[in-house]
């Protein structure tokens, strides 16, 4: 069933407001991974709470706990659970998202102030979050505040599951779902999952996403003297840290993606050749790579290979070095302690608990070859199994019909890159099937610097969730 005509004028013409209230959500620094930033996560939960009761939603703020960060006992930020619709004769459909948003500062390499919404002439909608994922979250408000203040029902009934730790882990939420899953619990009779929280391959053809990829993520430390060392003292006289935690990082990927830890690769099958052509049909090119990345960078000039490099296999990233010199100038120190922090992106059938004894096993086995008497430790800092769902279910056939109603075109089939740790904990506890239905394009630049969303793609993705709504109430489930 089409999304009725006013619905969509009503997104078109409240455009300017809907963008407003972006505005005051990217405004609110909801970091979820510093410690200074937890009561900020704390009130983007309670605005975004506010903004859902006023559009009739019923909520409760549920308490996921404590955690420890930074050697620093805290209090998990509450997930907010949602429902409005109780009809037995309609579908129900569970709503994902996450109001928490990767760190950000000017210093960064901003061009802007990244907790400024910034509306750009070219229809870039500039700011932390926009994207990843606070736009998406306000996509379904846009669709619920015309059903409310038009006072129509919605075609589906909806619960809601939206958490403040996702950049961070998910703690706490595994849990919360599989409670909430089980009879007279929140989630109790949901029979499909939809979840904005990715992108489109590149910036011109809309998708619908059916995998994504795991994530363990790892903080390696080497550790020697008592404090910071002055080289011009103790250079080439001791130990250096960060030259031991250096010559381990080189040892984990090469310049060409390969992941050198014995067994990880290998635990990966290789493709079928029907498995390959499904690659090669999507709209999908090297130089939208190279466009995205912003330089001329990709691996190989093979697109089927790039795609499944992002898709199909693992790949391991190096991220930082805690504990050294960053800052402007020339400081001549040998840091004491230094940690490196790089992650594994899991596809199946790797989890985090198979990956991670090889990575220990690994880096303990080269740290010993380095004949070093610093100390070296490594942790596990968080992770996630990846996911794959079935693409010719009724919920992504909706998802289909919404898109080419409201872009005219088929959408591409896709496997992501990135990793949402719940995607996975909702389809094993409800037993039902997960859709990814981005807003975003693949150049939004989410976890980068001036991240945006496109003012197109936040209007016209708001009448796609809606018109999807209303083709999953229509939709027959034989």
């Amino acid at each position: 069933m089409p999304a009725p005509s006013d619905f969509l004028q009503y997104i078109e013409a409240n455009a300017d407001r809907f963008i407003q209230r972006l505005s005051d959500a990217v405004a609110i620094p909801s970091i979820s991974g510093e410690v200074a930033r937890r009561e900020d996560v704390e009130r983007m939960a309670n605005w975004l709470n506010d903004q859902l009761r006023s559009l009739g939603v019923e909520t409760q703020l549920v308490d996921l706990g404590k955690h420890v960060m930074d050697g620093e006992e805290l209090q998990l930020p509450p997930a907010i659970l949602g429902r409005i619709g109780l009809d037995p004769s309609k579908k129900t459909v569970l709503i994902y998202g996450h109001f928490d948003v990767q760190p950000a500062s000017k210093s960064d390499g901003w061009d802007t102030d990244p907790f400024t919404l910034v509306v750009h002439e070219d229809g870039r909608l500039i700011g932390r979050g926009s994207s990843d994922d606070k736009g998406p979250i306000l996509g379904w408000l846009n669709v619920l505040q015309y059903h409310h203040q038009n006072g129509k029902d919605l075609p589906v009934n909806i619960r809601f599951c939206f958490e403040g730790m996702e950049e961070s882990g998910s703690e706490g939420l595994d849990e919360l779902v599989q409670k909430e899953s089980k009879a007279g619990g929140w989630f109790d009779g949901v029979d499909c999952v939809c979840i904005s929280d990715n992108y489109w391959l590149n910036t011109r053809t809309p998708v619908l996403t059916y995998g994504l990829r795991g994530l363990v993520y790892f903080k390696a430390t080497v550790s020697g003297p008592a404090r910071d060392l002055h080289s011009g003292v103790f250079g080439r006289t001791v130990h250096e840290p960060m030259t031991d935690l250096i010559t381990l990082m080189s040892k984990l990927v090469d310049g060409q993606g390969k992941i050198l830890i014995p067994g990880v690769d290998e635990m990966v099958t290789p493709p079928t050749d029907d498995e390959k052509a499904i690659y090669e049909r999507l709209d999908y090119s090297i130089a939208d790579v190279e466009e995205s990345a912003g330089a001329k960078i990709a691996i190989s000039a093979n697109k089927v290979d790039v795609l499944m490099g992002r898709m199909r296999y693992p790949s391991l990233s190096l991220h930082g070095i805690e504990g050294a010199f960053s800052g402007a100038g020339a400081k001549t120190v040998i840091p004491a302690k230094v940690s490196g922090k790089f992650s594994i992106r899991l596809v199946p059938p790797q989890t985090p608990e198979l990956i991670e004894p090889l990575v220990i096993a690994y880096l303990q086995s080269e740290f010993a070859k380095l004949d070093s008497k610093n100390k070296f430790t490594i942790e596990n800092l968080h992770g996630g199994k990846p996911w794959v769902a079935d693409h010719t279910h009724w919920n992504f056939e909706a998802a289909k019909i919404a898109t080419r109603a409201v872009y005219k075109q088929e959408p591409d089939l896709t496997r992501e890159g990135g990793s949402i740790p719940v995607t996975l904990t909702f389809a094993e506890s409800l037993g039902v099937n997960v859709l990814l239905l981005p807003m975003g394009r693949g150049d939004d630049g989410a976890h980068s610097t001036n991240e945006k969303l496109d003012r197109s793609n936040f209007i016209e993705g708001s009448k796609l969730l809606g018109t999807y709504l209303y083709e999953l109430g229509a939709i027959t489930t034989a």
